[in-house]
Formats: C-alpha cells, structure tokens, sequence
C-alpha cells in the first residue's frame, strides 16, 4: 500500500480544511515546499498536492508553491485542484508533476478526461469527492448529481487508471476511513482506488492495508497533528 502525505494549498500556505469547509481553516506552514521537504525526509515516497484556490476558481492558482514543492522533493507528486483543461493537463506534467488528478471536471466533460486518459495513459487520476455516496464538484460547494459509484464505472470505462475517493463528510475530522464505501467503489470500478478522508490513527492505517481492493491512502490532518507517525505507518504500509 501507498502512503500519500497531503499538502493542501490554499493562499500560499499549507492548510487543512474540515469537512472541505473553507471557513474552517487551520494553517500548518506559511511554505508549503517545508511541509514536503519534512514527509520526504520521514520516508514518504509519493506526495498528494491540493490547489483548494483552484478547486474553487476552476484554474490553477498557486503556481508558485507548487512548483517550489516540485523544485525541492525528489519524490514524485500528484496534483488536482482546477485542472479542468489538457493545455493546464501537459502543462503540470512537463513541469514535473508526475500524476494530474481531475475532479469536477470527470462529471461535467467525460470526453475530456477519455482523451486525456488517450494522451498521457497512467498518469492521469480521476478524483471522486462525495458525501452520503453523492459527487460534489466545485471545491465541494455542488451536487454533481451522480452517485460515486456510478461516476467510478464511467470512469473506468474512458480509461482512467485510478481513483481517489474522499468521503467529504469525514474529511479533516479525524473520525476513520469510510473503508467500506471505498472498497464498494473500487468493486464497483474495477480499478485501483486510492482512499482518502477521516485518517485518525493507526487503526486506519492497519484496516486499509487489509483491505487489497484498496491501493494506498492520503493522510492529512492526523500526520499534521501527531495523531500518526509516518515512519510507523509506512512500516505497516509496507509490511515491514
């Protein structure tokens, strides 16, 4: 299993919402590029980065923090939050990021992400972000309409490698992977799915890498606060 330690950018600063709540904001770096210089040094092979401004503006915002992270690490990077174009798409990925994930825009332009998935193959990531089994898009502000496991079939069917499935309601609260509803998605796809959302402890850690329908797990405010060493959970990850 994959450990992915997330930076969320919103304003030039590291940050963790709660529940995806703007308003509900906690600043753990002023310099996002720090908070990944410390998860490579623990260990971390592969980081999970967030634009939140572009999430909501639906174009990339901190372009600076972000390539200040890709100048700095030597771990790859994903990347989602306002890539909704594949000029923004092959722009991010010759500039080093090594996955570009797509979130609102796998609702609203199907046909967008099946050329994409055409043109770079494996290194673009779809992102499933729902509450009570319903895709919210826009920053997580709107009902996308669809239920997650359908959107995860359509999905695979246009050739999207993997999926990262956040349930909103449990992220930032540090209350527990929704791991059945990410198990039931990644049957439902029949691809790789990379969990996300509610991480509190080790607990988690152990119950996802249980589960072999998942393929890693994003950890955020539980690395931020202490409530997780990354160093321990990479051993279990990895089943040292």
């Amino acid at each position: 299993m994959i450990l992915f330690p997330a930076i969320d950018i919103r304003g030039g600063k590291c940050v963790r919402l709660l529940e995806g709540r703007f308003d509900q904001e906690t600043i753990f770096a002023d310099r996002p590029a720090d908070m990944a210089i410390k998860w490579e040094a623990q260990g971390g092979k592969y980081l999970h980065i967030v634009d939140l401004d572009g999430a909501l503006q639906g174009k990339p915002v901190n372009l600076d923090a972000i390539r200040d992270i890709i100048e700095n690490v030597s771990v790859p990077v994903q990347l989602g939050g306002g890539i909704r174009n594949l000029e923004s798409i092959e722009a991010w990925l010759d500039a080093g990021v090594d996955r570009v994930i797509l979130g609102s825009i796998a609702v609203k332009d199907p046909d967008l992400v099946k050329e994409a998935c055409r043109q770079f193959g494996e290194r673009i990531v779809v992102g499933i972000d729902a509450k009570g089994g319903e895709v919210a898009v826009e920053g997580w502000g709107i009902s996308g309409g669809v239920q997650a496991t359908e959107l995860a079939k359509r999905m695979a069917d246009v050739g999207v490698a993997r999926i990262i499935y956040t349930d909103i309601s449990r992220d930032g609260t540090l209350s527990g992977v929704n791991v059945e509803s990410t198990v039931e998605l990644a049957r439902a796809a029949g691809i790789p799915v990379i969990a996300s959302g509610g991480v509190a402890g080790m607990d988690d850690v152990y119950r996802v890498a249980a589960s072999p329908e998942i393929e890693g797990m994003i950890i955020g405010k539980a690395l931020y606060t202490g409530k997780i060493d990354l160093k321990a959970a990479l051993c279990v990850a990895e089943g040292r």
